[in-house]
């Protein structure tokens, strides 16, 4: 048998799972913004905030910010509470730890 034949039968090393991979990828666009990296320190620092005073004290449109709040959503970076016609974010702790691991781990 020729190596080229042999180097076709061998089967891949690893294997990727699309999901993961693509869940993952959602996490690391989520936090590779700046702007998103800034509501974050924001919610942060007030442990629980509403979305008015966000883009209030950030000085941000209230349509930005709420399309950066919902990328972050996504991405399962913030949890969110909604109290009447007022909706409050604070972090998902456990998720943002995970991504920081993996991220440290991986460099």
């Amino acid at each position: 048998m020729s190596k080229t034949t042999q180097k076709r039968k061998k089967k891949a090393l690893f294997k990727v799972d699309q999901n993961k991979l693509d869940r993952c990828a959602e996490v690391l666009r989520a936090l590779a913004h700046p702007l998103r990296l800034r509501i974050m320190e924001f919610i942060d620092k007030n442990e629980v905030i509403n979305v008015n005073k966000i883009y209030n004290t950030l000085k941000l449109e209230q349509s930005i910010t709420s399309q950066h709040l919902k990328i972050l959503r996504q991405a399962g970076l913030v949890h969110t509470r909604r109290d009447g016609k007022f909706i409050y974010y604070s972090i998902n702790y456990e998720a943002v730890h995970r991504a920081v691991t993996t991220i440290d781990n991986y460099m």
